[in-house]
């Protein structure tokens, strides 16, 4: 746990600077992970890279290579000082970022705005190598993706990135997961995207962070008021004040309100949240406690069945006939935070700081999800075949009903679960500037306590696929769960300026984390993994508009409460719901290796290249067996790629473009499991849901001093659909597709703005996943095999993506 505020130098320090966090280093030097109860963890050389891969690689390790040839001043030239306002990591240790050895992207709220959309959407549609995906039919419920690494709210998910908030780390204890419906967004200031698996980032950076840092009144006085409305019955309300006040003090406040229809059918949904911060500074000392408390009531119905075999034939799905329905519904989350955060500094000399950041979260979810009973699945696949017309079963050795007893089954069920989790931390850095060295060493501890629920009540399906309990079916507790983690850490940092054109940076963490559960009617179980992750890095700048980097790191993330509570294949479970049994799962340990040029002319023309690497060890996978599943290690997984990206100021015109080429496989060989599907995996075999290439381009073009137009485009190449990485279905994975986007803005005389967008210009009907399943409503009808209909067939499902959106506000700013 982390703080992400401007970071604060020695008084005679006229800048703020970028935080800075490092680490790389050969291979060899790095020591993999010893978890208790584990068999040896060590690791082996990185592979050497695919064809493809060295193909890419080969033009950015050419032009490096030019580079680092070209001539240099040889007296003058030192790394150049560009300098970003947001931080981005413990603070105290301020570093240009220009010195920094990994890759770093930064979104300010102004580009955020003119972006347009949700945050998520802003993230796709900016951030280099990130892709997001609608499966859960929600924005606020999107999956995120960076190198292949997910940060996602849906339980289940293999998550690997840690996002932070002002410092506070806010993946949930219960699964990692990352609720963004609770981020503050008329508080949101910088954005960060850090590249890599940094150890001073803590636990969950297996491929990078998002960090987030909100708006204070000494950064953002005044009065601002946003009013918007769009498509799909969509309505939001921000407002914020900031305020410095005459006795040091400074203080903000924010507040959202968020309404929608929703473009599919019972989709609707809603949040408020409401942050304030107080911050003061008294000679050397300065503080700032924020609180934020936040609401929401989301509704993510999930994925549709499009094609699916019947009879050897593909026929078209529910999604062909109508992309805006819910297969079963409800499927509603409700969510709740309250948070509180301090952030304090001290500096007792100019070249050394004290930091402290401590914090309090209290979050819980209760979701309501309808879904075809276990019962009823198991049923129609056991008595496909039907039933004689006496009644009997046709194939009685495998179906255990007769047609009166079939039809008395319940189909549908209700599943409802209920989350508590309260959690605590602090952490306290010690930072000194010396001649050529920054040192920086620290401590963290957090503290997580959960609870969780879940019940069940049998119901019967609608016209409309909607569930409606039986009222005389009673409730069941399905699973019930207390569970409790404890996380240490301590690390260190130098970074050397070994001459005026390079630096080295070093860093350390070790990581010690208990995690035990009590599963109802079972004994407590109690795992411990410990860690250690190093990193090296290096940075040289070849002249002063351009500079090499090059880092290694290793980080780590340990099973959460809920996968140690589903990881038994003899005790599947239901996710998001339903915890069996807790046998031992390995911590999951990746490595990234990273190398780049940065190159800039002023502050608006900027070009960053870099390749990059990553492999997870023991992975930690979800694995379904029909409509349950459970948690298990895969051996190896990598990732490896080329980005780049660019800005530009061209006269009036302000543009950026990003291109991402992804290769995201398993590396050793396996088996997934998808229901009745066996899918054999070997090395180089795609991971789903991950698209190869990604572009993304835009422009705001400032035709007056008051009137802006923008444009974005982002284009992903097709991805694999999970359950066919085997390519079974040659034809059944997820096509590529373009979206457009236009905005503008226009200000007033005064002090109002008018502003507008229109995201998915074209409306073009495109989908953002796959998963291969049985669909148990063809043609939109339930299965009946005691009725005489049609049968469950495999089919693909897709996540549909959202059609055109205008939308139109106005802006208040005093």
């Amino acid at each position: 746990m982390f703080a992400f505020s401007v970071c604060l130098m020695s008084p005679a320090s006229a800048q703020q600077i970028a935080c800075h966090c490092s680490g790389i280093g050969p291979e060899r030097n790095l020591r993999m992970s010893r978890p208790h109860r584990s068999s040896n963890n060590k690791g082996r050389h990185f592979m050497n890279q695919r064809k493809h891969v060295r193909r890419a690689a080969a033009v950015a390790c050419s032009l490096l290579g030019a580079m680092a040839a070209a001539p240099a001043a040889r007296g003058d030239t030192t790394l150049p000082a560009l300098v970003v306002s947001a931080a981005a990591i413990p603070p105290g240790l301020g570093i240009e970022t220009e010195r920094l050895p990994y890759s770093v992207q930064r979104m300010s709220a102004a580009e955020r705005r003119e972006a347009g959309g949700d945050i998520t959407e802003v993230m796709a549609r900016r951030l280099t190598g990130v892709n997001t995906n609608e499966i859960a039919g929600n924005a606020f419920l999107n999956d995120v993706s960076f190198h292949g690494f997910r940060a996602s709210p849906t339980l289940g998910t293999a998550q690997g990135l840690s996002v932070y908030l002002d410092g506070v780390r806010i993946n949930e204890a219960f699964g990692d997961v990352v609720n963004w419906d609770l981020l503050p967004q008329a508080a949101l200031d910088d954005t960060l995207l850090v590249a890599g698996s940094n150890p001073l980032y803590g636990l969950n950076t297996l491929g990078g962070t998002l960090a987030f840092t909100t708006k204070s009144g000494r950064t953002h006085p005044g009065l601002s008021a946003e009013l918007s409305a769009g498509s799909h019955g969509r309505r939001q309300l921000d407002l914020a004040h900031g305020a410095q006040h005459d006795n040091g003090l400074h203080s903000f406040i924010a507040a959202t309100l968020f309404e929608e229809d929703g473009w599919r059918d019972h989709s609707g949904g809603s949040l408020a949240n409401l942050f304030a911060k107080l911050g003061g500074r008294q000679g050397t000392t300065s503080w700032e406690l924020s609180l934020l408390h936040g609401t929401s009531r989301l509704h993510g119905n999930g994925l549709l069945p499009s094609y699916r075999q019947q009879d050897g034939a593909q026929q078209s799905g529910l999604y062909e006939s109508d992309r805006a329905a819910a297969y079963t519904y409800p499927d509603r989350t409700r969510n709740r935070l309250t948070q509180a955060g301090l952030n304090l500094r001290h500096a007792p000399d100019d070249a050394t700081e004290l930091a402290l950041t401590a914090y309090l979260r209290h979050s819980r979810r209760d979701s309501v999800n309808g879904d075809v009973s276990n019962t009823y699945s198991d049923y129609v696949e056991r008595c496909a075949a039907g039933f004689n017309a006496d009644g009997s079963a046709r194939e009685p050795q495998s179906c255990p009903y007769d047609r009166d007893s079939a039809g008395a089954l319940h189909p549908a069920s209700l599943n409802m679960a209920a989350t508590r989790q309260r959690s605590a931390g602090a952490s306290l850095n010690l930072t000194r500037y010396l001649e050529r060295h920054q040192l920086l060493l620290g401590a963290a501890v957090d503290a997580s306590l959960m609870r969780y629920s879940q019940t069940q009540q049998d119901g019967w399906f609608g016209t409309d696929r909607g569930v409606i309990a039986d009222p005389q079916s009673d409730v069941e507790q399905e699973a019930a769960v207390t569970g409790r983690s404890t996380a240490l850490g301590l690390y260190a940092s130098d970074t050397w300026q070994a001459s005026r054109q390079t630096a080295l940076t070093g860093s350390a963490r070790l990581n010690r984390v208990e995690v035990s559960n009590t599963i109802a009617g079972q004994a407590q179980e109690r795992f411990i993994y410990t860690s250690f992750n190093p990193a090296l890095g290096a940075v040289h700048a070849v002249s002063d508009a351009v500079a090499l980097f090059a880092n290694l790191g290793q980080s780590n993330r340990v099973p959460t409460v809920i996968e140690l509570g589903c990881a038994d294949p003899q005790h599947p479970c239901r996710l998001p719901v339903g915890l069996q049994s807790d046998p031992y799962l390995k911590q999951v340990v990746s490595r990234t290796a990273e190398a780049g040029v940065r190159l800039h002319s002023g502050r608006r023309d900027t070009l960053t290249l870099s390749v990059f690497r990553s492999v997870n060890r023991d992975d930690i996978l979800f694995l379904t067996s029909g409509t349950q599943g459970y948690f298990a290690n895969f051996e190896r997984t990598q990732r490896q790629g080329v980005d780049i990206s660019a800005t530009a100021r061209l006269g009036t015109v302000d543009a950026f473009a990003g291109y991402s080429f992804l290769d995201a496989t398993y590396d050793a060989r396996g088996v997934l499991f998808y229901g009745e599907r066996s899918v054999p995996v070997a090395p180089g075999t795609r991971i789903a849901g991950l698209p190869r290439h990604t572009f993304k381009a835009g422009a705001n073009w400032h035709a007056t001093p008051r009137l802006t137009v923008g444009g974005s485009m982002l284009a992903l190449s097709s991805v694999v659909t999970q359950g066919n990485e085997d390519g079974l279905h040659t034809d059944w994975n997820v096509r590529g597709y373009a979206l457009f986007n236009a905005s503008f803005s226009y200000k007033s005389e005064g002090r109002w703005e008018l502003f507008g967008g229109v995201s998915n210009l074209f409306d073009r009907r495109y989908e953002t996943y796959g998963a291969l399943a049985v669909d148990l409503f063809p043609g939109g009808r339930l299965a009946q095999p005691h009725a005489g209909t049609d049968g469950a067939d495999l089919a693909r499902f897709v996540a549909p993506g959202s059609p055109r959106t205008v939308s139109i506000g106005v802006r208040y700013r005093m």
